[in-house]
């Protein structure tokens, strides 16, 4: 038996697909089907799923025509015209027969957690860009692969995907003005020539032990993420992360971590405060690396004093990493800076239930911010009038900006006295309002002003 398992190791050849465009079917929409379909997706793969039940991830995805899900009990005929199929049922004799069905049509299958029925493994994954390091245990320990992952994530630079960009680029130059000769072929190897593999970093750098990292996801674009939010992202062994955390972002993640939606939205909680504070705890216990991933930055409306407080309270290691506000993203968007030497030295900072504050000031006090309110709600009107009623001017500058950095933003200005009257935004939403809007290089009107950004 063991010559057996070593043949069969040896019989693998590591190679890279191409599966952008290409029909997959994945037969099962529970836990362990979750992470394959996540590692699917990343691909640009065509996705089919065929389960009786689902659970929620899959059916969000399917209704964002991220994927189609078959409400059904699994059919030979679904195994027609795929190109790669993965068996992820329950139940062992439906993997079976799913698998045997695609040997006998000649599709690529993987049967989770079998490995005699898998023509392929998915392997534990180090990426830096373009940079793909895999690591395969012919199914013999998944959890051998994971450590062998992180010791080769500490081993390489950081820059390493920038770099190889910059290379490749270069290379492309290069073989369209030298003819295909010796010369040319080392001065590419001269090109490429650098020391990829760094001493481990010390065990005050990112990934070196077990830790919780706090991390700001920004306000929902990939491209805001600060480069260590990404490395955390993309080593995590375990997510737990916002619900208003888009997908694109938790994506990045690699193959095989746990990413757990411990968010609530709309006020409906799927997840006590208390709860997330013990998931923590338990499973950086259990794990080498956990990202508790939050919308914006972690340190504003975050909650994330509480959870440090527990974590301190449990002796457990923690960082936090800045990301993006929400308010520094909408001011991007409007083209509106904050502070203003003519009409803004302070901003504040507030969500809709503080917003409405019942304490008198002064009247150049109040119009001397810009303000910015998180969470607003969808009805403005009691928002303005409380606003109106502590002596703020009809005519104060407001714009409201919904799906911040997100495809379908949505802006619209207005004033003060005509904020109530603006139709139900949609959320998530940010208010700013100030005199400073009056300067922003975007023109200041009450019309509605639709922009669009880059998915």
């Amino acid at each position: 038996m063991e010559l057996q398992i070593e043949n069969q190791a040896m019989s693998l050849q590591p190679i890279f697909l191409k599966l952008n465009g290409r029909h997959g079917l994945v037969v099962g929409a529970g836990t362990v089907a979750c992470e394959k379909i996540r590692t699917l997706l990343k691909t640009g793969v065509r996705l089919k799923v065929v389960a009786p039940e689902a659970k929620l991830e899959v059916r969000q995805l399917a209704d964002e025509d991220r994927l189609e899900w078959i409400q059904r009990r699994f059919e030979l005929s679904d195994l027609d015209d795929n190109f790669v199929v993965i068996a992820a049922a329950d139940s062992a004799e439906v993997n079976a027969v799913v698998y045997r069905g695609a040997v006998e049509r000649g599709i690529l299958a993987n049967s989770v957690d079998d490995p005699p029925n898998c023509d392929f493994y998915f392997g534990a994954v180090v990426r830096r860009g373009a940079l793909q390091v895999a690591i395969s245990t012919a199914g013999e320990s998944p959890a051998v692969a994971q450590h062998l992952r992180r010791e080769i994530d500490e081993l390489l630079p950081e820059d390493i995907g920038p770099w190889l960009e910059d290379i490749g680029r270069l290379r492309r130059e290069i073989l369209a003005k030298h003819p295909n000769d010796e010369a040319r072929k080392a001065l590419l190897h001269r090109l490429a020539e650098r020391t990829l593999l760094c001493p481990p970093r010390s065990t005050e750098n990112v990934g070196s032990k077990a830790k919780v990292y706090l991390v700001g996801a920004g306000p929902g674009d990939p491209e805001l993420l600060t480069v260590k939010a990404l490395r955390l992202i993309e080593s995590a062994d375990v997510v737990l992360h916002d619900d208003l955390v888009p997908q694109v972002i938790l994506n990045l993640a690699q193959c095989g971590a746990e990413i757990i939606n411990v968010g609530k939205r709309c006020g409906v909680k799927g997840i006590t405060q208390e709860e997330i504070n013990a998931l923590m705890i338990e499973r950086v216990r259990t794990h080498h690396s956990v990202v508790r991933l939050k919308s914006g930055d972690p340190l504003i409306f975050g909650r994330a004093a509480e959870e440090m407080i527990a974590l301190a309270e449990a002796g457990v290691d923690f960082e936090i990493v800045p990301g993006i506000t929400a308010a520094f993203a909408a001011a991007a968007a409007i083209r509106c800076s904050l502070t203003s030497r003519n009409s803004a030295s302070n901003v504040v900072f507030s969500t809709g239930h503080h917003a409405q504050s019942h304490n008198k000031v002064r009247l150049p006090q109040l119009e001397d911010a810009t303000r910015v309110v998180y969470m607003p709600g969808r009805d403005l009107r009691l928002l303005a009038q409380q606003w109106l009623a502590e002596g703020l001017p009809g005519d104060f500058p407001c714009a409201v900006i919904s799906r911040v950095a997100q495809p379908g933003q949505e802006v619209m200005h207005t004033t003060l006295a005509a904020l109530g009257d603006l139709e139900r935004v949609i959320a998530p939403s940010l208010l700013i309002a100030g005199w400073a809007l009056l300067e922003s290089t975007s023109a200041f009107s009450v019309a509605k002003e639709v922009s669009q950004v880059t998915a």
